[in-house]
């Protein structure tokens, strides 16, 4: 189909954009954070919440494009959608709150990142199906993108039946990557101040 791979980038673009400008919200902003006290988690929150207004421009663009080709999307999508935002919120929260801390440290994190999420851009099955990998399709399942991405189009193109068993893993994945965030955020938190 057409839009199975603007499905994927479509996720895909809401997480590397957020991963990418979450990382980096704490040192583009340290004037505020040597200057005034105020909670440290809302910086890199409100990048990855900015980046649904993008998200929501380029779903309007597949609902544009669906409409031209006489394509109706199934039901269960829209349904599917808002638990497919959260996971990929979780992963794009958890990922960049532990980079944003480690870059204020660190400050070549910056560089290697975007070499980074262009090799897990190709590790998830973004613009292909995760079925090319054949048998060793479950190493991809441990990333929490490939059960959204897969699962979007399951739901959104009826393509194939929604794994319910990948979606999952996808969820606790994306939920332990958040508290790994959190915790690690909150561990060096106190520091943020006198090193930048």
């Amino acid at each position: 189909m057409f839009h199975t791979p603007y499905v994927g980038l479509l996720f895909w673009q809401f997480f590397s954009g957020a991963l990418g400008e979450t990382s980096s919200s704490l040192t583009s902003n340290q004037a505020i954070i040597t200057k005034v006290y105020f909670p440290r988690l809302i910086l890199p929150v409100s990048y990855v919440i900015t980046k649904f207004i993008d998200f929501l421009i380029a779903a309007g663009i597949l609902v544009g494009m669906m409409v031209y080709y006489g394509y109706l999307p199934h039901l269960k999508g829209l349904f599917l959608m808002p638990i497919l935002l959260i996971i990929t919120f979780m992963a794009s929260v958890g990922g960049g709150l532990f980079l944003a801390a480690i870059n204020v440290k660190y400050r070549d994190v910056r560089y290697a990142l975007p070499f980074f999420i262009q090799i897990l851009m190709f590790v998830t099955p973004v613009i292909y199906p995760a079925s090319i990998v054949g048998k060793y399709s479950w190493i991809l399942s441990l990333n929490p993108m490939t059960g959204v991405i897969q699962n979007a189009r399951a739901a959104i193109l009826g393509s194939t039946v929604i794994n319910w068993v990948q979606l999952g893993t996808a969820a606790l994945a994306s939920f332990v990557l958040l508290v790994i965030g959190i915790v690690y955020f909150k561990k060096v938190e106190q520091y943020f101040a006198d090193i930048l």
